[in-house]
């Protein structure tokens, strides 16, 4: 009966240490909801003044992307961003990051129409860099998977501006 007991304790004890294990490493992953699939490693703020208020704090550039889970564009780019290396390293060091599935009262970020995909700098000084466009004429803040190159350059860019500017 001891032995009996000793194995139905240490198996018990087995259980709950998994158990203890699993709920530790959900709760280390929780806060990653905010990345909706942006990229996991990212600190990620949840409201666009949460982000103005940390920008200006950090003297970080805000970078705010426009998306919804719906839109083919819109998880294209997305893949695209989660994967490349260069982009996830910036946004995680040098950016305070906001991804939006709806619009902000803030019309600054919207100055050619409410679409998505949008990706759209926002100086430390609060400034809404409207001048940090993509390659479309048509809506000046959109990317597609093919133009990260492009986004990187962008992200140096916002970076860049703020050193010269302030």
């Amino acid at each position: 009966i001891m032995l009996h007991s000793t194995l139905a304790l240490s198996l018990l004890l087995i259980a709950v240490s998994s158990n203890l294990a699993m709920a530790i490493k959900k709760e280390k992953r929780a806060p990653q909801t905010l990345s909706r699939g942006w990229g996991d490693e990212i600190t990620w703020v949840q409201t666009y003044e949460e982000g103005l208020y940390r920008a200006k704090k950090s003297n970080k550039p805000l970078m705010v992307i426009h998306h919804l889970e719906d839109c083919q564009y819109c998880q294209a780019l997305k893949k695209a961003f989660a994967e490349n290396e260069e982009i996830q390293e910036m946004a995680q060091n040098n950016f305070v990051m906001l991804n939006l599935m709806h619009e902000t009262t803030d019309k600054n970020l919207s100055p050619d129409g409410q679409y998505v995909p949008r990706i759209m700098f926002v100086d430390p000084s609060l400034t809404v860099r409207a001048d940090i466009t993509g390659r479309y004429s048509n809506r000046l803040y959109t990317y597609e998977p093919q133009d990260i190159p492009f986004l990187i350059e962008n992200m140096k860019k916002a970076l860049r501006l703020i050193q010269t500017e302030l």
